[in-house]
């Protein structure tokens, strides 16, 4: 199967008169139904906001499709994302408001160090049990209506969270967006590949870690402006809730993934004469401009190559361990693995301490590096998803991790080394920062929504899913028993050589997928 086939004509822009476009044609997926100081904010908009969009229309004018479908078809299943970065920025602030006993306005703020891991961790432990559920559920559902449920979950979280009246309520609420966060990690990236023309499949999926980055930036500036009012925590959590309801809106308009309608025909789930009428019509509503000719051709190239690639029985539990699938959880749980391995959440937790032996030691500087770290990492996954395109995955993968290790073994070297040289452990952290945001970062999430074939995507992108956030924990919470067991410099090391034996995993087992179809991907595993 060769490169999409609406890419090839800029002109032809009608469509076809007998197909029409209104939502509910479409619906026959629903036939079942660093520390912020409290004194300090910025007006950061001027710097942040050109960036969305600068990436979002630029290339459209470019593309035969209309910048509204091409806008909207990615922007509400990317808000997931955003809503989770979003929630880790905040969360950062609204410890501080909830433990002050002058602005938390509740009579239980003096919480034990076990209660702040709750609040802090509890989204992370809801985000497990999410990636669990999206095991269950994702087939069933469609990728649609799973990040409608996604919505729904983060709205109650968020509403829970910020009208807590006690502690336990507050735990359930960071449970309950935990939980849409895990099914919004799973969705999201299927959805945008499913439906995004593969000349731009790539910049689509990285752009979804840009969202989480700039959520970040988005609750860094909350905690900032919130932490000094008196329950400023809860006003934190509950400026989420008109993005919740947008996400959800959004996604209720949009059409079903047709490559998930055409998988659930040919599997004898439903009618495949209807099934081809209705990817049609979702196809053509999600192309907007593009020739209603084109789109039909691409239907049947669609059911073509799952037909050849042998889609038509259901999966199996077991067949997830087995031929291509095996292949592509390997490669997709090993890169999220790796991810969080190499010791992405314990640098980050190091970098107050790596900036304070540079002479950033006040509260107000404090406050300023956190956010423009998170400007660094903006604009470094900017730049992976301007070019990600045309680079390839592997280049930027075998680049970043190259340079994540080196940043690594001179952080070791600071710390048994080097003491009187602070400089050379902030290089390292910006090089950290800067490679990781332009490999694992963005391109861990895109391979994942690629590789697996379209028969087992929702079941072994779980599985990926569930990898990374549980990798996320182990590394978070064995970091500090492994630092008093064998210091710092040689803990720093070790992530070092994993970092290194990452690099042979993609140099050997990860494929370049530039420019193919999933249907090609799959073929080509």
């Amino acid at each position: 199967m060769a490169d999409d086939p609406l890419s090839n004509s800029t002109t032809n822009n009608k469509r076809a008169e007998g197909i029409q476009l209104q939502h509910g044609d479409c619906e026959s997926e629903s036939t079942a139904p660093l520390l912020l100081a409290p004194h300090e904010s910025y007006r950061l908009s001027a710097a942040i906001l050109p960036w969305v969009p600068l990436l979002l229309f630029l290339l459209p004018p470019l593309l035969p499709w209309s910048a509204g479908t091409f806008f909207c078809s990615f922007l509400f299943p990317a808000l997931g994302g955003l809503l989770y970065g979003y929630d880790i920025g905040a969360t950062s602030g609204a410890t501080i408001s909830l433990k002050s006993s002058t602005f938390s306005g509740t009579t239980w703020y003096n919480l034990s160090s076990l209660q702040t891991g709750l609040v802090v961790s509890g989204s992370l432990y809801g985000a497990l049990i999410g990636s669990i559920l999206a095991f269950n559920i994702a087939d069933f559902l469609g990728r649609r209506r799973e990040l409608i449920l996604s919505s729904v979950s983060y709205l109650i979280g968020a509403l829970l969270t910020a009208a807590a009246p006690n502690f336990p309520i507050m735990v359930v609420g960071r449970f309950f967006y935990g939980i849409g966060i895990g099914l919004a990690m799973h969705a999201a990236p299927m959805y945008i590949a499913e439906t995004a023309p593969s000349q731009i499949r790539g910049m689509l999926i990285s752009l979804k870690e840009f969202f989480i980055v700039l959520g970040m930036l988005l609750g860094y500036i909350a905690g900032s402006l919130f932490v000094e009012v008196v329950s400023g925590w809860r006003y934190m959590y509950a400026t989420s809730t008109p993005l919740c309801l947008i996400m959800g809106i959004g996604m209720c308009w949009l059409p079903a993934s047709p490559r998930w309608l055409l998988l659930c025909a040919i599997q004898g789930k439903r009618n495949i004469m209807e099934s081809k009428e209705n990817a049609t019509r979702c196809l053509c509503r999600l192309r907007g401009q593009a020739s209603p000719d084109l789109v039909l051709e691409q239907v049947d190239l669609i059911l073509d190559e799952l037909s050849y690639v042998d889609q038509e029985r259901q999966a199996g539990f077991s067949e997830i361990f087995q031929g291509k699938c095996l292949k592509a959880m390997i490669i997709g749980c090993g890169l999220v693995f790796f991810q969080q391995v190499t010791g992405q959440p314990s640098v980050l937790y190091y970098a107050a301490t790596i900036l304070q032996s540079a002479g950033f030691s006040g509260a107000s500087d404090a406050t300023r590096v956190s956010v423009l770290l998170g400007l660094l990492k903006l604009i470094m996954t900017g730049v992976a998803v301007l070019v990600v395109d045309r680079l390839g995955r592997r280049p930027l993968l075998i680049g970043g991790v190259s340079g994540i290790a080196v940043s690594l073994f001179l952080l070791s070297s600071y710390y048994t080394l080097l003491k009187d040289a602070p400089y050379v452990a902030v290089i390292a952290l910006l090089l950290y920062i800067g490679c990781y945001q332009l490999s694992f970062g963005p391109i861990g999430w895109l391979m994942i929504s690629e590789v697996f074939p379209l028969r087992l995507r929702g079941r072994g992108l779980s599985i990926a899913v569930l990898v990374n956030f549980a990798s996320n924990a182990l590394v978070t919470f064995a970091f500090s028993p492994l630092e008093d067991l064998i210091g710092t410099g040689i803990l720093f090391s070790a992530f070092g050589v994993i970092a290194v034996a990452s690099l042979v995993f993609i140099f050997f087992i990860v494929p370049e997928t530039k420019g193919l179809t999933l249907e090609e991907i799959e073929a080509s595993l």
